[in-house]
């Protein structure tokens, strides 16, 4: 349940930053590209602060 959380919020997240950028200001990108890096960051080290948030809530995996 939780992946499947954590691909929603950073899948909206950069579709967000996307729109941001084309219609307020092409420094919205930054956000995709930390959305991005912190998921590469966490493919390698397992470790994912939204994951956290997550379980501080109760949320089940």
């Amino acid at each position: 349940m939780k992946e499947r959380i954590v691909r929603a919020v950073a899948g909206t997240l950069v579709l967000i930053s996307i729109i941001l950028a084309y219609t307020v200001n092409i420094n919205w990108l930054w956000l995709g590209a930390f959305v991005g890096v912190n998921l590469l960051q966490s493919a390698f080290t397992k470790f994912c602060p939204l994951e956290m948030i997550l379980k501080a809530f109760g949320v089940k995996n």
